[in-house]
């Protein structure tokens, strides 16, 4: 399985599944990180957290722990 973490800075991904469960998976979802959604990783802070990603048009930054519960393709 292939994770948001994993995914190198400069690349693109499709969202397949986001995993977790109740407030943390409610709180990933309501950033707009869906299924079938685009995600290009910009940039990487220099002690490896957090992340920061190109969603729907905007900036988002999330911790390599919110990252490993996005499945990506």
């Amino acid at each position: 399985m292939n994770t948001l973490k994993d995914v190198k800075v400069g690349k693109s991904c499709r969202v397949l599944k986001v995993h977790g469960e109740g407030a943390l998976r409610r709180r990933i979802m309501d950033m707009g990180i869906t299924k079938g959604v685009e995600i290009y990783v910009r940039k990487v802070a220099p002690l490896g957290d957090p992340l920061e990603l190109s969603v729907r048009g905007y900036e988002l930054s999330i911790r390599k722990s919110e990252a490993e519960k996005i499945e990506v393709q």
